[in-house]
């Protein structure tokens, strides 16, 4: 039996929809914490179990007859390395066999502020818990685009302190469909995979599709880190989210999620979605 924790959020959610489409019902389990917000899996015959990170002895009786658990991670700004670790020491106490861990992709040794360091523990912590386990290192989504450039096409520039770092962008319903593989093969026991895209794609690559897009120039600036964070703080956004996105910034600047990887690609059996794809139907629905 397979148990998704993080099961209304987005990666949990999508990646329960593509189980369902090879995998009977009742040998899902959603972990959540509030059982109300899934109803609608519980009528479908998905096995709703409720427990948070924080309290072990829940998570252990949670965990009671499941074979494999994806552990995707807590939220940043709290303290995610302790509530990595009740679910792992939870789940070796319950008796699950396999334990997946959704960490972020780390193809340089960028350090990443809120994440690097509780990523790092927790997959030293899983790798000596006894478990077998899996590391699923995340790319970063094409979703997060409009965190730094905008929900609508931009008038003339894109801003954004990134330099002339790439991203391997991938769509996460991708990511779900490729966790959803894994979780229902076999083989993958002590591994670890980068889950990115096929192409890495810097901001002069995303001003110029969206230049073909719009029928207009549009064109990318580098700024520092100070004037992006008071961009987003103008616009409406907690300075802590905005300096958060401006160190994923930061990341894409440093090399740290310009990585490509073809595992996405063998295991949804097609290329994912590309940059003008992605924009076209983001930006430009309709058209």
């Amino acid at each position: 039996m397979i148990l998704v924790t993080g099961a209304t959020g987005g990666l949990g959610r999508q990646t329960i929809e593509f189980l369902l489409n090879t995998t009977p019902a009742s040998q899902i389990a959603a972990l959540v914490r509030d059982v109300n917000k899934a109803t609608d899996l519980a009528e479908r015959g998905v096995d709703v179990r409720q427990a948070d990170y924080l309290d072990e002895a829940a998570l252990v009786r949670a965990f009671q007859g499941i074979d494999k658990v994806l552990l995707v991670s807590a939220v940043a700004f709290t303290d995610r390395a302790r509530q990595h670790r009740n679910v792992i020491d939870a789940a070796k106490e319950a008796g699950v066999k396999h334990l997946f861990y959704t960490s972020i992709q780390r193809s340089t040794n960028f350090v990443m502020m809120e994440v690097t360091e509780s990523d790092l523990a927790t997959e030293a912590y899983l790798k000596a818990s006894g478990l077998a386990y899996t590391i699923l290192k995340n790319g970063y989504y094409f979703e997060g685009l409009g965190y730094m450039i905008g929900s609508e096409v931009p008038e003339a520039e894109i801003q954004v302190p990134a330099g002339e770092g790439k991203i391997a962008l991938v769509r996460r319903s991708e990511l779900a469909a490729a966790t959803a593989a894994l979780l229902t093969s076999e083989g993958h026991e002590n591994q670890e995979y980068t889950l990115s895209g096929s192409e890495a794609y810097s901001f002069h690559d995303i001003a110029r599709e969206l230049s073909a897009l719009a029928g207009r120039p549009i064109s990318y600036k580098s700024i520092g880190q100070s004037e992006f964070v008071a961009q987003k703080v103008a616009a409406g956004l907690p300075e802590i989210v905005a300096k958060f996105i401006g160190q994923w910034a930061a990341a894409a600047e440093h090399g740290m999620l310009a990585g490509t990887s073809d595992i996405v690609e063998r295991l949804l059996g097609r290329k994912p979605t590309s940059l003008r794809k992605y924009l076209k139907a983001t930006y430009f629905p309709g058209t």
